[in-house]
């Protein structure tokens, strides 16, 4: 999911005055609370309740005792909060960002010179122990790239380069490749088979819920970690 900054804004606000009031607010509350005018608050609450980061009720103003004009009510929904706690889980970590992404293009550069289902089953360790959103898409990454490279023959290359390394659509563009090329190379393991389905599917829910920042971070990984891949394998040393 992608908020922009505004609308990140106002869900910060909504939140904040949802457990100030203890319960839902009407829109000019918002609106007073960020000086803008209450049509515009309603505006981008009504965006928000599309999204489904906010919902809103009817309900009678505290004055009126029969029947009368009810007022709309917003309040945060529960993905609301899973998505406001993943912001600050991702700043949380953001300064061990660069030291990851160091590791996945070092681990990438380094399986040129292993056994690709060694390297796989090593990336796909470290998956396993990544707790953040961020850092488990991103160990994904190199895992499903390594998925793709194991594929020693024509194939594999034509693969890697029909992946764009663009947005959310390049990210998803590498996972249905990594799907297709599980499925074109047979099933020999079928425990690793599953388990990498099932981090592909996992990998795919989780890049729709990201933020528009997120989204750039990964992207980059996967432009770097397509650049790691090109560099000449570098003989070993005897």
């Amino acid at each position: 999911m992608k908020l922009t900054p505004r609308q990140q804004a106002f869900l910060d606000n909504l939140f904040e005055l949802y457990r100030e009031f203890k319960g839902p607010v009407h829109y000019s509350v918002v609106a007073n609370k960020l000086g803008v005018n209450k049509f515009s608050a309603y505006d981008m609450l009504k965006v928000l309740e599309e999204k489904g980061v906010a919902a809103s009720d009817y309900i009678l103003s505290d004055d009126q005792t029969g029947p009368g004009r009810s007022q709309v009510v917003f309040y945060p929904t529960h993905k609301a909060a899973q998505f406001l706690t993943q912001l600050r889980d991702e700043m949380r970590y953001n300064a061990d960002w660069q030291r990851l992404k160091d590791s996945i293009i070092r681990r990438l550069q380094e399986a040129r010179n292993a056994n690709p289902a060694d390297a796989l089953r090593e990336a796909l360790s470290s998956v396993s122990d990544a707790k953040v959103p961020l850092n488990y898409c991103a160990e994904m990454i190199s895992v499903m790239l390594l998925n793709i490279q194991r594929r020693s023959d024509e194939n594999a290359e034509s693969l890697l380069g029909a992946i764009s390394t663009k947005g959310q659509i390049g990210l998803a563009s590498l996972a249905g490749l990594s799907l297709g090329s599980l499925l074109a190379g047979g099933s020999e393991d079928k425990k690793l088979t599953k388990k990498l389905v099932e981090h592909t599917q996992r990998f795919q829910i989780q890049l729709a819920e990201m933020s528009e920042e997120s989204i750039n971070k990964l992207s980059a990984l996967l432009n770097d970690s397509m650049a790691a891949l090109r560099q000449p394998t570098l003989p070993q040393a005897i």
